[in-house]
């Protein structure tokens, strides 16, 4: 289903104007620590979006952080899952799950899983990540096949990368009008680069209150999903916690939005403006 697709997207690439205010390379690709600021969230959070197709309340999606260890690297995990419900789940029924495991120091990905069950359209793919070596391993257990993806400088998969630039960057960093490009890997289809816009500040209208928020635009390309390069919009939390409050997209046909609709756990408090 498109709107878990680019739900799933946004998440992990609406704070990319981050990456043009902060290096992320180590001279020896060994991994070592990035300089981050303070952190902006903690084991435990847990952030959920309710998805309207049209005036369709179509489905969910929820977002869970936790602790682990991949061999003696501490690590994140984070697990995001999608699923259509009521009346939507009749038509198109949907059970999405994406994983990602990045280090707690360097924000890195180890390993990424994406399984998905989209109306009989299915996905099981793995992807391990080798910093030292510059490539990742890919193995798409649908169709039992193995391949490897050279990168040249750092990447992310579609979940640690929310996660990194929450980390990276505070407003003050940004600039308006400002587009840049980073790199992301998710699928067999390689690593591909993105490009987004910071457009400023803006406050929305949510079922918690009035929230300040950063807005961007992200390009995508037009015709057999999307009506132009401008038809989605991101808006962030301006505060430390830096969530997704709302994500909108004009479609070839009818429109999407997912707002958020529920959260647990937050690292600071929840900023909502008093009149």
């Amino acid at each position: 289903m498109v709107a878990f697709r680019i739900l799933w997207f946004f998440l992990s690439l609406g704070l990319a104007g981050a990456l043009a205010q902060y290096p992320t390379e180590d001279p020896d690709g060994a991994g070592s620590p990035a300089a981050f600021g303070e952190s902006a969230f903690k084991p435990g959070e847990w952030l959920k979006f309710r998805i309207h197709y049209g005036i369709l309340n179509a489905s969910y999606a929820t977002l869970h952080l936790t602790e682990d260890t991949i061999g003696d690297v501490p690590v994140y995990h984070v697990v995001g899952k999608g699923k259509t419900t009521g009346f939507a789940s009749i038509f198109f029924k949907v059970d999405d799950t994406y994983e990602s495991y990045f280090g707690k120091a360097d924000m890195k990905p180890y390993r990424f899983i994406r399984k998905v069950y989209e109306g009989g359209y299915t996905k099981d793919i793995e992807i391990q990540f080798d910093h030292r070596g510059k490539e990742a391993l890919l193995h798409d257990k649908k169709h039992q096949k193995k391949m490897r993806i050279p990168f040249e400088r750092t990447v992310q998969d579609l979940i640690s990368g929310f996660y990194f630039l929450r980390n990276s960057y505070t407003a003050e960093d940004l600039e308006v009008g400002k587009s840049i490009d980073i790199d992301m890997l998710y699928d067999d289809d390689g690593i591909f680069k993105f490009r987004l816009k910071y457009l400023g500040k803006e406050t929305l209208n949510t079922k918690y209150g009035r929230v300040e928020c950063l807005k961007f635009r992200p390009y995508v390309q037009s015709g057999r999903v999307f009506k132009e390069q401008e038809s989605l919009s991101l808006w962030v939390s301006n505060d430390k916690n830096k969530i997704p409050i709302r994500i909108e997209a004009d479609l070839a046909v009818g429109s999407i939005k997912a707002d958020l609709d529920g959260f647990n756990s937050l690292k600071y408090q929840f900023r909502i403006l008093m009149d």
